[in-house]
């Protein structure tokens, strides 16, 4: 089974950074597409980010501009570098696999204060 583990989420103020990390476990990771997800309450989950294993990326229209995501293969790990963050961006970050999800990890919250 497919596990993720994320960390980085914080509380931070409107304009503000932040960078999540996420350590996958299990097989494949590195063939695997990889995705950011979002989830704020009362509402459904969505893809922000995504990352190709050869490092391709991938943006909802959202956060383009102002979220960079990356993955180091040999680490196992992928990154979300949040810049420029706005209350509306207030949720609880997942990562896992896009297109073939595994197992939901517990996520990060991210609070932008507003």
């Amino acid at each position: 089974q497919v596990q993720f583990v994320e960390s980085g989420g914080g509380l931070v103020q409107p304009g503000g950074s932040l960078r999540l990390s996420c350590t996958g476990s299990g097989s494949s990771f590195n063939i695997y597409p990889m995705g950011w997800y979002r989830q704020a309450p009362g509402k459904q989950r969505e893809l922000v980010a995504v990352v190709t294993s050869g490092g391709s990326t991938n943006y909802a229209d959202s956060v383009k501009g102002r979220f960079t995501i990356s993955r180091d293969n040999v680490a196992r790990k992928v990154f979300l570098q949040m810049n420029s963050l706005k209350p509306e961006d207030t949720a609880r970050y997942y990562c896992n696999r896009q297109g073939r999800l595994g197992d939901w990890g517990q996520g990060t919250q991210v609070t932008v204060s507003s």
